[in-house]
């Protein structure tokens, strides 16, 4: 492979790894802030537990994602230099908002509600929190702001002052408004809700089981917890489920006017229907991605609604939107090896990889539906106060806590590799001759050599992959240890903690860095 291949592999292995703790940050934040709500209201010590045990979860995710979060913005300067050049004056602003407004918010107040615990007012302790799962949402929307302005440039001029052209900010209130960020982030953010859900219902789901096969009473405190968290986590995944699927279609929607390619591509849909069908299934080329020879079973009709909410328009197949991106952009890359490398001169293919596109398209859909499933298997088998000792069905939700963590990689996935070859999408809503675009062959640092990418590569797997480890060790240890004291013990029977923090059985005060950690 070459550098430019090599370099989109690194960017693409550790983008999808941070970005599975992402929506568990975000989600599992504003669960943990309702639990602490319902605390000081109701006073009831099952909603202090949840919120403490729930909690350390939310922590542990959240050190782990900013450590591998911080990756991203060095692989801009070392990896992609022409392509931070080109965008610098778009994102350094974007970037700079997310850290000096949003990160530091969210850090401040997580830090002032993990230390708080007995030592400020109750509804300060709250507020701190609120103030940085909010932080956390913000901080979000500055990130898919800068990723939307890629695939819909909005708000900039093209600027040919100096030695090379680059879009020059004119606009950021059209950045921060850009329809594609919009419909990005409430679809984002709904999806981090039923990645919440789905690990409320896995592990209250084993735990309530585990309880009753041990012969623990179900009129306990603990009891409560596990019951209120598996009723939280079904209705929370089954709400966002829904609400996915309309954010989704506004989104899809808006990808079929701005990216046509990458949606004809995700229904594998060769030539121009009207009306066009939806495809259920696809085989024969889709993987050697040869459109022509890939045969579908598909539903009538069912992609013009999706594309344009009706059953009779057309729809423009991967062929004709090939041959008019090569009209437009140019059927070769420039002959410029210093700016485009062995790719200079060579024809441009503007067809994503159709196995990808159209799989990664299905596996979101797929996943998704099958964390409502599970949701709503959940609401059911808890109902009246019932507890499910089924081996399969309790597994199952909990193997299946990984079902919306697996759709949001995915979606993120069909998200970027279906815009290539281009690393800034035209906006097709300009003139062409107003349009700004920048290829992905172009976008790589051109100093940079393939053994040098290789070598970071390898590297920054290796640290990912001993990340994950730690990460899931913690998670499991304290999901096995259950409901404890602030000092790591178990919480006796049917006691529950103190009022704001929990004391040690010696009496001491509780440590509060043991909530933390």
């Amino acid at each position: 492979m070459d550098v430019l291949d090599i370099a989109r592999w690194q960017f693409g292995i550790t983008t999808v790894y941070h970005f599975l703790m992402v929506p568990l940050t975000i989600g599992l934040g504003i669960l943990v802030a309702v639990m602490h709500t319902m605390w000081v209201r109701t006073d009831k010590p099952e909603w202090l537990r949840m919120t403490r045990f729930w909690g350390r979860i939310y922590l542990i995710n959240f050190v782990l994602g900013v450590a591998t979060g911080l990756v991203q913005e060095f692989q801009f300067g070392l990896a992609w230099s022409e392509y931070s050049r080109f965008v610098g004056d778009v994102f350094g602003s974007l970037l700079a908002m997310e850290a000096l407004l949003a990160f530091f918010l969210e850090s401040t107040f997580l830090g002032l509600w993990i230390f708080g615990w007995g030592r400020i007012p109750k509804k300060v302790h709250l507020a701190a929190l609120w103030a940085a799962v909010i932080g956390s949402i913000v901080s979000a929307y500055f990130i898919i702001a800068a990723n939307s302005w890629m695939q819909h440039p909005v708000g900039v001029t093209m600027d040919s002052s100096g030695d090379t052209a680059k879009p020059r900010l004119t606009d950021i209130a059209a950045v921060l408004t850009n329809n594609t960020a919009l419909a990005a982030f409430s679809h984002a953010i709904v999806a981090a809700l039923m990645v919440a859900g789905a690990l409320l219902v896995g592990i209250g789901l084993w735990q309530l089981r585990r309880r009753k096969l041990a012969g623990q009473p179900a009129t306990d405190v603990d009891h409560q917890v596990w019951r209120r968290s598996v009723r939280l986590g079904g209705w929370v995944s089954l709400a966002a489920f829904l609400a996915v699927a309309l954010t989704g279609d506004w989104q899809g929607k808006l990808m079929y006017q701005q990216q046509p390619l990458k949606m004809s591509s995700a229904e594998a849909l060769c030539e121009t229907e009207a009306p066009a069908s939806f495809s259920i299934f696809a085989w024969n080329k889709l993987g050697s991605n040869e459109c022509d020879d890939v045969h579908s079973i598909t539903v009538p009709g069912l992609l013009s609604f999706l594309a344009h909410s009706d059953f009779s328009t057309a729809v423009p197949g991967v062929n004709e939107l090939q041959d008019h991106y090569s009209e437009v952009y140019g059927a070769t890359y420039p002959d410029d090896p210093a700016r485009f490398g062995n790719k200079a001169g060579e024809p441009v293919d503007y067809q994503p990889v159709l196995a990808v596109t159209y799989w990664s398209f299905r596996l979101m859909i797929g996943m998704g539906a099958v964390s409502a499933g599970v949701a709503a298997y959940a609401l059911w088998a808890t109902r009246r106060g019932r507890v499910p000792v089924s081996r399969i069905g309790v597994y199952g939700s909990l193997l299946a806590v990984g079902a919306p963590f697996v759709a949001n990689a995915t979606g993120w996935i069909f998200t970027e590799m279906g815009r290539q070859p281009f690393v800034v999408v035209p906006n097709p809503d300009v003139p062409v001759a107003e349009q700004i675009w920048f290829f992905t062959a172009q976008a790589v640092s051109p100093g940079v050599s393939a053994g040098e990418v290789w070598t970071s590569l390898i590297a920054l797997t290796a640290v990912y992959g001993a990340l994950a480890v730690v990460e899931v060790g913690l998670i499991a240890r304290f999901v096995r240890r259950g409901i404890t004291t602030g000092d790591g013990t178990p919480t006796p029977t049917g006691t529950p903690d103190g009022p704001d923090r929990a004391d040690s059985p010696d009496g001491a005060a509780d440590d509060v860095l043991s909530f933390a950690y």
